[in-house]
């Protein structure tokens, strides 16, 4: 397989098996490999895409940074969505593919690992250095003094101030958003109350970008210079509809390194890709895993279930 960048992408289907494990582990063999996740590779932790297979939007407009801090009702109506469904995304817990990333990572394959998702769930795989491109859910920030906290302390201080409002609708829960926003009728969240800043009485947001807010500028360099210091690009569930994801599939373009683009249905970057899996995460990353694994030897391998950490994956012979 050419390892250029190429115009016109080699696509491998869900049947393609043994096929797909050796073009998605050609691309790994170069080491150096920068990891670029999207939502899709957390739908099976529970936590849902923003776009299904088609590359339609699943769910309504989100909450967009001029709403949030210009319009009192439309922040009020946010933080009680958010207060609910942000539970669905702080339960989540990491699924077969953050575990193989993590231990791509524990291999010495990686350069680094950028997401576009805000549940920490790369973190709380044990892959370490993770740029969450777009921010975490589970921290808020005060847009006057900067002063940043744990999201489960709003939580609380929200309870106190809308006692029974998470007991009465908590059955809504299954419907959160990647960015733990959720359906709630406005008559639900008419008498919910928002507290601001304990230090400054500012104005508190999660700390998580909204679409029309940019990502800050020196976590955005940091993140792309990656591409620089990379053998390969692979991305992991995402439709690269966002600018700021798609960039980062430019820049190896033009560097011409291979890039490997995982995902069910089309993404906007598939023109730049030297390979298309359209298949699931989970899928293709067990079949790796699968590959990596058969390389060590029978007591290893034998070890490594007998474990309950998983042993780390070893660099496959050339």
């Amino acid at each position: 397989m050419a390892c250029a960048a190429s115009p016109y992408p080699v696509r491998v289907n869900s049947d393609a098996g043994d096929h797909a494990v050796r073009l998605l582990g050609d691309v790994l063999d170069h080491g150096r490999v920068l990891i670029l996740s999207g939502a899709g590779i957390s739908t099976d932790s529970g936590i849902p895409d923003y776009r299904g297979a088609s590359g339609r939007t699943r769910h309504a407009a989100p909450m967009t940074y001029d709403r949030f801090v210009n319009s009192a009702a439309d922040r009020r109506r946010y933080w009680a969505r958010s207060h609910i469904g942000w539970e669905k995304i702080a339960s989540a817990k990491p699924n077969v593919s953050h575990d193989a990333v993590s231990r791509l990572q524990r291999a010495g394959r990686l350069s680094g690992v950028v997401t576009q998702n805000v549940d920490g769930l790369h973190t709380r795989a044990g892959t370490a250095d993770v740029i969450d491109l777009h921010g975490r859910l589970d921290t808020v920030a005060c847009l006057r003094c900067g002063t940043r906290r744990p999201r489960f302390e709003l939580a609380l201080r929200l309870d106190a101030v809308n006692p029974g409002f998470r007991e009465a609708m908590a059955a809504d829960v299954s419907v959160a958003r990647p960015d733990g926003d959720l359906a709630l009728p406005d008559d639900a969240t008419d008498g919910f109350r928002v507290i601001d800043c304990r230090r400054c009485g500012g104005m508190l947001k999660p700390d998580v970008v909204f679409f029309g807010e940019t990502v800050p500028g020196g976590r955005f360099r940091k993140a792309l210079g990656l591409v620089d210091r990379s053998d390969a690009l692979v991305v992991l569930g995402s439709s690269l509809t966002v600018g700021s994801g798609y960039r980062f599939v430019t820049a190896a373009a033009r560097r011409r390194i291979p890039i490997a683009i995982v995902n069910r249905g089309a993404t906007r970057g598939d023109r730049h890709a030297t390979i298309k899996l359209d298949m699931g995460l989970a899928e293709a990353l067990r079949l790796v895993r699968v590959r990596y694994t058969s390389r060590l030897a029978p007591s290893r391998r034998e070890s490594a279930a007998n474990v309950a950490r998983p042993m780390p994956l070893t660099p496959p012979k050339k």
